[in-house]
């Protein structure tokens, strides 16, 4: 069963270009200080300094600049998907922790370790599943369906994960959710429709699904996905499960931003075609420096941007911003009681879940099949 919530999102979305296309490069956001040659060696020797003496670790998300991945896995900080990020900052021994992401990783963070201080380059980074989640309206959609257990996606607010009994990855869910069904549970689902309509599909569970979606991932276009396909026709598609349904279908590989990167280090192609934000092409050409990497369209041939999917929000992580977390303590992440204590319940039964059964976290799924799966 399917249903809907009518949530309006609070961000400044309004731009089209002359073909009446609108494009994550044009959702509002700041742009965070641009920095070249000596001046952005001067900051990132510093931000390596300051990491030492403010006992201090960075966790950067693959989305954010191929600059703060760098420097992350040189100063023995970590980059990662979400679940991993929360592991990390979860277990790394550091007094204070830098999360290079959008909001809800840095509260992620706080819940998991309220004895460290956690920062956040800009405060402003968030998130479209998040924004258009309000906690108010999801607790009326939640008392409406007191029968069902309550599924939400990490883009969410601490505040909704603490109305929720389990919090999931895109690298989780999967098995979450199975194993619910098998328990008999019927879920309640929110707040990305796409992914929550694959898991669906993929598991069988009844799911009753929030009307969310994330502003880079519903961008991508199935009609030019085939079209770059036929001109690229031994590469692979590798597809994030937000997407809408019509791109998963076309998908060689459906899967979380690290079975993404699986699989491309691990394929035998040569081409691969991605779709997911572009942000993780920094990482994927690190590691596979001998493969073709292709961004999967977002828009038409008359659209002024033809790819252009790159979260606006990640964007606003800037060096600068990093320093000045170190500098001046800016950026600090507060999540009061009691939200924290009830929120963590959701996200331990996640890591508790993942701990014990590793074998059922998604992998890299390959030859996607409508309503079979991955076979």
């Amino acid at each position: 069963m399917n249903s809907t919530a009518s949530t309006p999102i609070s961000f400044d979305y309004p731009h089209q270009d002359a073909a009446g296309i609108t494009c994550t490069a044009q959702a509002w956001a700041k742009t965070p200080p641009h920095l070249e040659g000596a001046e952005k060696a001067a900051v990132i020797a510093r931000i390596k300094q300051l990491l030492v003496e403010k006992d201090a670790t960075l966790v950067a998300h693959y989305y954010v600049d191929g600059d703060i991945q760098d420097l992350a896995m040189e100063t023995g900080g970590f980059v990662a998907d979400s679940l991993e990020m929360a592991r990390f900052g979860k277990n790394h021994p550091a007094k204070n922790l830098i999360v290079a992401g959008v909001r809800f990783m840095g509260e992620t963070a706080k819940i998991l370790s309220p004895e460290k201080r956690v920062f956040m380059p800009d405060l402003d980074a968030t998130c479209s599943l998040d924004l258009g989640c309000d906690a108010a309206e999801f607790a009326v959609f939640r008392a409406a369906h007191p029968d069902r257990v309550t599924v939400v996606y990490a883009n969410t607010s601490a505040a909704v994960k603490a109305q929720s009994d389990w919090m999931v990855t895109s690298s989780c869910a999967l098995a979450i959710v199975h194993q619910l069904k098998l328990e008999g549970k019927k879920i309640l689902w929110a707040p990305d429709r796409h992914l929550g309509r694959y898991i669906q599909e993929q598991t069988g569970a009844d799911m009753l699904l929030w009307n969310g979606a994330c502003i880079v991932h519903d961008e991508f276009k199935a009609a030019e996905l085939e079209i770059l396909k036929a001109a690229h026709p031994n590469a692979m598609i590798l597809v994030h499960p937000e997407s809408p349904q019509g791109v998963v279908d076309l998908a060689d590989v459906v899967g979380s931003t690290s079975a993404m990167i699986k699989a491309v280090v691990d394929g035998t192609a040569t081409e691969y075609i991605v779709a997911t934000d572009k942000g993780i092409l920094h990482r994927m050409r690190q590691l596979a420096p001998n493969k073709k990497l292709i961004e999967a369209p977002t828009a038409g041939n008359s659209a002024t941007c033809k790819s252009c999917a790159h979260c606006p929000w990640m964007a606003m992580n800037g060096l600068q911003g990093i320093l000045d977390c170190l500098e001046n303590a800016s950026g600090e992440i507060f999540v009061p009681e009691p939200t924290r204590t009830q929120a963590l319940g959701c996200i331990e039964r996640m890591l508790d879940f993942t701990k014990n059964h590793p074998d059922l976290l998604a992998k890299a799924q390959h030859g996607f099949v409508k309503n079979i799966g991955a076979a």
